[in-house]
């Protein structure tokens, strides 16, 4: 016969121990929750990243911050713009004077020196070219002894050495000429000057030393991310990558992206062979294609700090768990044959007609 609840009364000491209706809402409770959490830790799916820190940079070395140097030593005599100017490519940008204000009126009195002393040299081996070809003459007439020819030959060569000499003399000064007109130190491309440096109006440069520095508009941009190297050997080139950049409101979910707000797409462009002096793995990320664009470059500046999320393959909440206490690497899945890309068959040969 079943157990009925009016038997207890049989048992005034089971009676007595009998749990109270809170702890038995509780117990179920706790092994309703148990059932969850473990339903949630073994079918609920988690997509692993690897984060990394980084800051927004342009792809293109011309896009960069650029240094205008100097191209001759001197004093700056006249800066002809100030920071935040814009400025197009070829304008000037300072004029330096020689210490010698008289230089460049030496070099074009030693360049005329320089040629009348050519002009000279060619008249004197023209004759000396004559002069062997009647000694020439003579010689065949026996005439004159043929020490007398080979001393012509010999004057011919000399002249010509010398007339060799004052070439390579004009090409020296030709040379600090045209360096000399370089005083003008002009933009190498379209920007914006970034910074002056103003000490430089005041002391002598040399050739090389900075006097600005410009900043291209419209630069070509990218995210380098710093990864930890345990991830960097799973990370490939094309792997989405999520992107929160600084001063932009956003809400990250590692793990479930589609419900992250604020955030921006990219994808994996290349992957540094070697470390950096930090010990972390530089990673290119650009914009991913048919994604919404990246906040204008008035919003996100070169420059501007970016946090990364690289996404990789999909796995269990309890694995991930039991990885990131275990502190594993994320986990790698070889691609399957049929899902690598085939190789196209060559196309049949055009028939002659």
């Amino acid at each position: 016969m079943p157990f009925q609840p009016e038997h207890i009364a049989h048992f005034p000491t089971l009676a007595s121990i009998r749990p109270p209706r809170a702890t038995r809402v509780l117990a179920w409770l706790i092994a309703i929750g148990i059932g969850v959490v473990a339903a949630i830790l073994f079918l609920v799916p988690w997509v692993q990243t690897s984060s990394g820190a980084g800051q927004v940079t342009a792809l293109d070395p011309e896009d960069r911050v650029q240094d205008v140097t100097a191209l001759v030593p001197g004093l700056v005599e006249q800066w002809y713009v100030r920071d935040g100017d814009r400025v197009r490519r070829g304008d000037p940008i300072a004029r330096i004077v020689d210490n010698d204000p008289n230089l460049l009126a030496r070099l074009a009195a030693e360049r005329a020196q320089v040629v009348a002393e050519i002009a000279a040299a060619q008249q004197a081996m023209a004759v000396a070219q004559i002069d062997v070809g009647r000694s020439g003459q003579l010689l065949t007439e026996g005439l004159i002894a043929r020490r007398d020819y080979e001393a012509s030959q010999i004057k011919v060569a000399d002249h010509r050495a010398k007339l060799a000499e004052a070439r390579a003399k004009l090409s020296r000064v030709d040379v600090a000429l045209n360096r000399q007109s370089a005083q003008t130190v002009r933009a190498p491309r379209d920007g914006r000057i970034q910074s002056i440096n103003a000490a430089a109006g005041a002391t002598l440069v040399s050739a090389g030393d900075r006097l600005a520095a410009l900043a291209p508009e419209t630069p070509v941009r990218v995210v380098e991310l710093m990864v930890d190297g345990r991830d960097i050997a799973m990370i490939r080139p094309g792997r989405p990558v999520r992107l929160a950049f600084e001063g932009w409101p956003a809400i990250q979910f590692s793990g479930w992206p589609s419900i992250a707000q604020g955030m921006f797409d990219g994808r994996v462009r290349s992957v540094d062979p070697s470390a950096q002096p930090t010990g972390l793995f530089r990673v290119l990320v650009e914009p991913m294609p048919g994604k919404p664009v990246w906040p204008n470059a008035d919003y996100v500046r070169l420059g501007a700090k970016v946090r990364g999320w690289i996404q990789m393959e999909t796995v269990s909440v309890g694995y991930e768990l039991w990885r990131t206490l275990n502190d594993f690497p994320l986990e790698f899945r070889r691609p399957s044959i049929e899902a690598a890309p085939k190789a196209s068959a060559p196309a049949p040969a055009e028939k002659g007609k």
